[in-house]
């Protein structure tokens, strides 16, 4: 069967995405309340004891909003970094099944392949991901104050791209309810990119198997989504690559699914539906938290 991958939410409010392959169910962080990431799976056919596993990239709160409550009450393991792994039980506590990887390595969960690779934010450790799947390949980029040289060619691989396009710089300075140190530490080199930035990092990504773009993490107040697929839309036409769909995710409702069958990514007309088998373990030898 084809891989699945759905986003469910992303925003400065909160994210999580949903990847599926024959053998094996991910989250990619869980930024929702556990009641949310419940119903909106429940829109896919899918519920969270069916999860084999939950990757997180950092520690942010709208990044593991729903986890204290999904991870220990369901034990679903947690794939994240040691540092990571710190702040995480600092801040929320709980019996939960960490999984520990070290930064920049790669490894198996189920049939998916996860590379991870440091990218600059203001948190403890924070990781993008690439994810390979025996039908084509995920990355998942957001919560980055820049895109450096190694962030570009870790993603070159994939089909489908999460991209951060957090905010528009004019409607950043214009926001009056953020103080001026907030908005230094927003458009800093640690913090989040800019539309401009995010379609600079998608015209170096590009390649001639990139399907899918999925911007995403925009803020609310400080960017619209018309003004990020613009940008984007705009420097990737200049470059002649014009076949990358663009879409942007919300905060408030799943993205469409796509479906990669052997490097051919489809958008999926409708929710995906048809039952699995039981989660099998992972397919994973790290050190335990």
């Amino acid at each position: 069967m084809p891989a699945r991958f759905t986003i469910l939410a992303s925003g400065s409010s909160g994210n999580c995405a949903y990847l599926e392959t024959e053998d094996t169910r991910l989250l990619i962080d869980a930024g929702l309340s556990a009641r949310q990431i419940r119903q909106r799976l429940l829109g896919l056919g899918r519920t969270p004891e069916s999860l084999h596993g939950i990757l997180i990239t950092h520690e942010h709160s709208d990044h593991i909003q729903g986890l204290s409550v999904l991870a220990a009450r369901l034990q679903i393991p947690v794939y994240c970094n040691r540092l990571t792994r710190d702040a995480i039980a600092r801040d929320l506590g709980g019996q939960m099944r960490f999984q520990v990887f070290s930064t920049g390595s790669a490894f198996s969960v189920g049939d998916i392949d996860v590379e991870n690779f440091s990218i600059p934010h203001d948190a403890q450790d924070p990781v993008g991901f690439l994810l390979r799947t025996r039908n084509g390949n995920v990355g998942f980029l957001t919560d980055l104050g820049h895109a450096t040289r190694l962030v570009i060619e870790r993603v070159k691989p994939a089909q489908i791209l999460v991209l951060e396009s957090n905010h528009d710089m004019q409607l950043l300075q214009e926001d009056l309810k953020r103080p001026w140190s907030v908005k230094q530490r927003i458009a800093s080199r640690h913090g989040h990119l800019s539309n401009g930035s995010a379609a600079e990092a998608a015209a170096q990504v590009v390649s001639s198997h990139l399907s899918h773009l999925f911007l995403g993490h925009l803020s609310r107040d400080c960017n619209r989504p018309e003004l990020a697929e613009k940008t984007t839309r705009q420097k990737l036409r200049e470059i002649g690559a014009s076949h990358v769909a663009i879409a942007v995710a919300s905060p408030d409702m799943p993205s469409e699914t796509i479906c990669l069958d052997r490097g051919e990514s489809i958008v999926g007309g409708t929710r995906i539906a048809s039952p699995l088998g039981e989660p099998a373990a992972a397919g994973v030898d790290l050190a335990s938290g």
